[in-house]
């Protein structure tokens, strides 16, 4: 009994303050089409448009992009006229789906679609340990000797004490036999 009474006099609250509000007098202000657009005081943001060709947006002027003195001769690594220094994507999500789908191929038995997808991770993330190994493996079934050699050498090199380390020591020692000497690649190998 006492809600309803709380609940009766809740709505008669609630009710009449609605028929206040929709009884208040409006007040009209009239629109003048001529006048100007009330001001606003916020200023603009800076515009990236407004800086010259030649210009930073740091506001300095001269950018000096030359390399630092003997830098040629500390990082001979580093030359970009060489053939072997080709720009790639640099994208570890792509690679790891790579990895991904490379794995269902391999799980179906499908090497060349899984050594493909393998090959593309290791386009988007070069030296990437378990694209790396997990080509040898896929090289190793479909009938590829050298190449799945060169590739448990390359896991190697990469991660000589990774988790794959023993099983690629295996797969050296299990291929080595079967790949002439003269073709295979001469790398690490320990013990």
């Amino acid at each position: 009994m006492f809600r309803s009474i709380v609940l009766a006099l809740l709505s008669f609250c609630y009710c009449s303050a609605a028929v206040a509000q929709d009884q208040a007098p409006v007040e009209r202000v009239p629109v003048d089409k001529n006048a100007p657009p009330p001001k606003d005081n916020r200023e603009a943001p800076p515009r990236s448009d407004k800086v010259g060709v030649d210009e930073s947006s740091s506001k300095e002027t001269e950018i000096d992009v030359t390399p630092p003195a003997g830098d040629a001769k500390d990082h001979p690594e580093a030359d970009l006229a060489s053939e072997d220094n080709e720009f790639h994507p640099w994208d570890p999500h792509k690679a790891m789906k790579s990895i991904e789908v490379g794995d269902f191929y391999f799980k179906r038995e499908n090497y060349a679609a899984a050594i493909s997808r393998y090959r593309e991770a290791l386009e988007f993330k070069p030296r990437d340990a378990e694209a790396t190994y997990k080509l040898a493996e896929a090289l190793e079934k479909s009938g590829d000797p050298k190449g799945a050699l060169e590739s448990y050498r390359d896991y190697l090199k990469i991660l000589p004490k990774g988790p794959n380390a023993d099983k690629a020591h295996e797969g050296i020692d299990r291929l080595k036999d079967k790949v002439p000497p003269s073709s295979a690649k001469a790398g690490p190998q320990s013990e």
